[in-house]
């Protein structure tokens, strides 16, 4: 296939913009690209996919999510209002994760991955719970991702807050979906190793998790230092902050992810960086929640890989992505903070570099070689785009809400809009029928 009259944004080493650019697909890989009469002339017999002068960009990744938040869209928490993010965990969270069974563990992913595919966002590393059905949780999302056609990373929320029946019963599913997919045939499904929080989470279980996972040769998907409510808690076991204590315990590492990083000091800093772990940012969630703001401008000034995901809000990454933007400026009350070039870095280069860890091939680019993860985004742009200034086009004039094709390793699974792989109106229909009873369950 050949994608023809777009204005390509390429990311990667390069950066360029092509005016009138094409792109040839072959397989689930980029083959070629440069300018449409060029390459519509070198391949005069393949099929034509014309952009109509859409932006070309590479589809976006999202390094931390949950897909069955999904079901906690506009749901009373049947109480008083938390006052915090501990009772945010304990009034909303737990009682909401606790409720799910298998039809709402399928449908809360499968409407998360339309959304993802409508916005652009065609790699998710996706942090799951389920108590009440634990076993085979991952084969349920695993197959609706197949489904979508998009790619995604899985993992199980390994926690003490239920009792080490099901703490056992969670590293056994981590343990379980990690082997299967090592040996499956897919090349759009991974998995890592997930733990909740230092919070929940014991000397003997972070013990019996690591045992696990260094026989995988897995890393960890795990929250980090989210809530001072973390750090108190770590210090009161252990004498120790949060990324101290986990470091201990070998929990850190190059094939780590270490999310939120909101309540870290210097030297966990230097932990974080000198191990190689991966951390990402999720701004909205953070502001939600009123956690505080991580200090993501001193961790990239540091050399730490810092991604970006968006913990079970929307998928439409572009909107976090301009939060990302604004919210640094206002947290140190300086309009220099936080440039649209970082934010660029943070979603395309780092998150790239994430994923990479479980998709090996070339993500976040539009490369010869790189997988054909290709979006089509409708913008007509009032002022010059040029391979200097395109990160504040994408701040301030592009939108999720703009995406119009979707490609993941040469299949396309929306055009003109039109959702081809998932149907949505049957998804969305089931999902209100059963998040309505999940709701009277809590």
């Amino acid at each position: 296939m050949l994608i023809t009259n777009s204005t390509i944004i390429t990311f990667g080493k390069e950066n360029q913009v092509i005016h009138d650019g094409a792109i040839l697909i072959a397989g689930e890989h980029i083959a070629d690209l440069g300018q449409t009469a060029e390459l519509a002339a070198k391949y005069p017999n393949e099929e034509i996919l014309d952009a109509q002068g859409k932006l070309a960009m590479p589809g976006l990744i999202c390094a931390h999510t949950h897909f069955y938040g999904a079901f906690a869209r506009g749901m009373a928490i049947p109480s008083e209002a938390p006052q915090n993010f501990p009772e945010i965990l304990e009034k909303l969270w737990w009682r909401l994760d606790k409720a799910l069974y298998g039809r709402d563990i399928r449908y809360s992913a499968l409407v998360c991955l339309v959304d993802a595919i409508r916005h652009g966002t065609t790699t998710l590393i996706d942090h799951h719970a389920s108590p009440s059905a634990i076993e085979g949780s991952l084969d349920v999302i695993a197959e609706t991702v197949e489904e979508a056609g998009v790619r995604a990373c899985l993992c199980y929320e390994v926690t003490d807050r239920d009792g080490e029946e099901l703490t056992q019963a969670g590293i056994e599913e981590n343990v379980r979906f990690i082997e299967k997919v090592a040996s499956g045939q897919t090349s759009k499904l991974a998995g890592t190793f997930g733990l909740h929080a230092s919070l929940t989470l014991s000397d003997e279980t972070l013990e019996k998790a690591v045992a696990a996972a260094n026989e995988l040769g897995a890393g960890f998907h795990i929250h980090v230092a989210e809530d001072m409510a973390d750090v108190r808690d770590s210090l009161k076991k252990s004498g120790l902050r949060v990324v101290e204590r986990l470091n201990k315990f070998g929990i850190l590492g190059p094939q780590t992810i270490a999310v939120h990083c909101v309540h870290v000091d210097a030297y966990e800093k230097d932990i974080l960086r000198e191990t190689g772990t991966r951390v990402v940012h999720n701004p909205r969630s953070n502001m939600n929640n009123a956690v505080g703001v991580a200090d993501v401008p001193g961790m990239l000034k540091t050399g730490i890989d810092v991604g970006l995901g968006n913990d079970g809000f929307s998928n439409n990454m572009f909107t976090e992505m301009h939060t990302a933007y604004l919210l640094h400026k206002l947290g140190k009350s300086d309009p220099r903070v936080m440039g649209g070039d970082q934010v660029m870095q943070m979603e395309f280069q780092n998150n790239a570099q994430i994923a990479s860890l479980f998709f090996p091939d070339p993500l976040g680019q539009l490369s010869v070689g790189a997988l054909a993860d290709i979006i089509l985004v409708d913008y007509v742009s009032t002022t010059p785009l040029t391979a200097g200034n395109f990160p504040w086009h994408i701040i301030f004039g592009v939108d999720g809400t703009g995406v119009d094709t979707t490609i993941v390793g040469g299949r396309v699974l929306m055009r003109n809009k039109q959702l081809l792989s998932l149907d949505e109106a049957e998804i969305c229909a089931k999902s209100q029928e059963l998040a309505g009873k999940l709701w009277k369950r809590l």
